[in-house]
């Protein structure tokens, strides 16, 4: 018998997946290395593959808690990249 996957477990497998491509592409982007952005890619499909097939252990309270904490973590590092540029548009009057 086969067991269907979570549907949120795949959701969430595929937010992390395109996390890891949309940051790779975007440090790819700033060093304009396209082999960066190939390899995130690469990543982010592994990564997505790998969470994919591990869909079960999303209902682990354990496995929730570290990813919760890698939420966190992900959400202080978006805050202080939109902080870091918003104080760079007020440092400069040049910019708009």
């Amino acid at each position: 018998m086969e067991q269907q996957k979570d549907p949120k477990a795949k959701s969430a497998a595929d937010n992390l997946g395109e996390m890891f491509e949309a940051l790779g592409n975007a440090m790819g982007q700033i060093f304009n290395d396209p082999k960066v952005k190939e390899k995130a890619a690469d990543l982010g499909k592994a990564i997505k593959e790998s969470a994919l097939t591990l869909g079960e252990r999303f209902k682990d309270e354990e496995v929730k808690a570290k990813f919760r904490d890698a939420g966190k973590a992900a959400q202080a590092f978006g805050k202080s990249v939109t902080d870091m540029l918003n104080d760079d548009k007020t440092d400069d009057p040049k910019k708009t």
